[in-house]
């Protein structure tokens, strides 16, 4: 027994000093290979418990926003289409009411022919009733005369009125089928905008939401590797107290049969069976302690990947989120523009329907003279 004894004591100190000419030839780990092997504290595990719960109020103040803001930008969407709908009806109407100046103005024109008509057969009845004076027969056909002159200058220009109100009345129906064209034209642009617009508003909302639930996974799985973390170190200290408490009375057991051989040995009384059956128990212990030994490597070695893969996870994370940013910037940027080209075709067809009145109203006019 000694002897063994002895080997197992110079083999112990050949060990440990094997580690120490090993610890003098290779260079310390760095502070972040120390500071990944330390046990997080309770005031961290703690700190990061109150970080995700302020994450989660984020997330749900940020769902909420971007509801209100869909809620927002539909009812935008269907104020357009309603202002469009009042921008068709007053185009009709200013088209009935031109048109109804028109046929207005023709009336117009055939009561005055009608008075003239009217007056040309008063005078023939008067004349052919020898009403008139014979002494001032060849004044009153002097006057006949000039009146006929009269109403053929009268006539001619009625003449060179209607072709010009007709060549006027040609030039509003060629402006008006223009404008119509325009007004299509703008219609199907707005239109088409209008729906790129839509179209961007939902592909922004989407991309908001989809990034907003890949954020709350990845919280609800750094949450949960915290958990399995706060298990896993639960898990470790009681095996590390139970390693502990057995080492000593491991220790402990060593101690007594080493005192009760050297006490046998001294009163020369053989228990080879107790020395055998304590030696059985002191291996037994060992293996126990091995097995122990090993347990706590594993968990340890569990716990540097579970480390490892939220690292990865968090650089993971952090490299679709800037993704998700560029992206929901590239989204932002692309509905501005849109939002800025409309306006200004708005601005624009606004501004031809205002110069389309304008020439209307200067038609109007040169008919009314």
């Amino acid at each position: 027994m000694s002897a063994t004894g002895g080997s197992a004591g110079r083999s112990s100190r050949s060990r440990s000093s094997q580690p120490q000419s090993q610890g003098d030839s290779t260079p310390l780990p760095s502070i972040n290979e120390r500071l990944a092997f330390l046990r997080p504290s309770r005031e961290l595990l703690e700190y990061y418990r109150k970080k995700i719960a302020d994450f989660d109020e984020e997330h749900e103040d940020l769902v909420k926003r971007l509801e209100r803001y869909k809620e927002t930008y539909d009812e935008q969407h269907k104020l357009q289409w309603e202002v469009r709908q009042r921008e068709e009806e007053i185009a009709e109407l200013q088209k009935a009411l031109s048109d109804l100046q028109v046929y207005l103005f023709q009336e117009r024109e055939h009561v005055l022919r009608l008075y003239s008509e009217n007056d040309r057969l008063k005078i023939r009845l008067l004349f052919c009733k020898g009403q008139l004076d014979p002494e001032t027969h060849v004044m009153e056909m002097t006057i006949l005369e000039q009146v006929e002159a009269l109403q053929a200058q009268i006539e001619e220009q009625t003449r060179l009125s209607k072709e010009q109100l007709q060549a006027l009345l040609e030039d509003r129906r060629i402006h008006m089928e223009e404008a119509q064209v325009q007004h299509q034209r703008d219609q199907d642009k707005i239109k088409t905008l209008t729906d790129k617009l839509n179209k961007t508003q939902n592909l922004l909302y989407k991309s908001t939401r989809d990034f907003l639930q890949l954020k709350s996974d990845v919280r609800a799985s750094e949450k949960a590797w915290m958990v399995e973390k706060e298990n896993l170190l639960r898990k470790i200290g009681k095996d590390s107290d139970q390693l502990i408490s057995r080492e000593a009375e491991r220790e402990k057991k060593q101690r007594d049969t080493k005192k009760m051989l050297q006490a046998d040995r001294e009163a020369g009384k053989p228990h080879s069976r107790d020395v055998k059956i304590l030696q059985e128990e002191l291996m037994q212990e060992q293996q126990l302690s091995n097995m122990y030994r090993e347990q706590c490597i594993t968990l340890e070695s569990e716990l540097a990947r579970i480390c490892e893969e939220r690292d990865v996870g968090r650089e993971l994370f952090k490299a679709r989120s800037e993704k998700m940013g560029k992206r929901l910037k590239l989204v932002t940027q692309r509905y501005e523009a849109l939002e800025k080209r409309r306006n200004m075709e708005v601005e624009g067809f606004k501004n031809d329907i205002k110069q389309l009145r304008q020439k209307l109203k200067d038609v109007e006019k040169q008919l009314f003279k």
